[in-house]
């Protein structure tokens, strides 16, 4: 039986969309009030996927207390109450756009969940946008 199993977390971060070759023109033309100098911040809901077979002697598919320490040790800690642009390593280089926040999150979780399974997960900017991540 292959069943998918979600966790929900969340973290508060900072953030400022900004493309270092283009001028502010430019980078206002594009990301609006998002490319703020002084930052702007978001409270992201994440939710994490992972589908994979039922494990006949446990009953899950994975330990959901695992998956939320997993998730507390490798991204809230590491995302929560930070400014991504200037406290992070991942995004020194990177745009902190959702979609590249979801895609750094699920490398983040990759190597840590079994092989075997699959994994997937969407990340809430606001209640109405959010973008999702399942490795492609």
């Amino acid at each position: 039986m292959i069943v998918t199993v979600s966790r929900h977390a969340h973290f508060n971060a900072a953030h400022r969309l900004y493309n270092s070759q283009w001028d502010l023109e430019k980078n206002e033309a594009v990301f609006g009030k998002c490319t703020n100098p002084r930052y702007h911040g978001h409270n992201y809901e994440l939710i994490v996927h992972v589908t994979g077979e039922v494990d006949p002697s446990t009953g899950y598919v994975v330990d959901m207390k695992w998956l939320s320490d997993l998730i507390k040790i490798e991204i809230e800690d590491r995302f929560d109450h930070k400014n991504l642009n200037e406290e992070t390593e991942e995004f020194k280089e990177l745009n902190p756009t959702a979609e590249h926040i979801a895609y750094v999150i699920w490398n983040l979780l990759r190597p840590c969940i079994p092989i075997q399974h699959q994994l997937k997960v969407s990340l809430y900017e606001t209640p109405r946008n959010y973008v999702a991540y399942e490795g492609q």
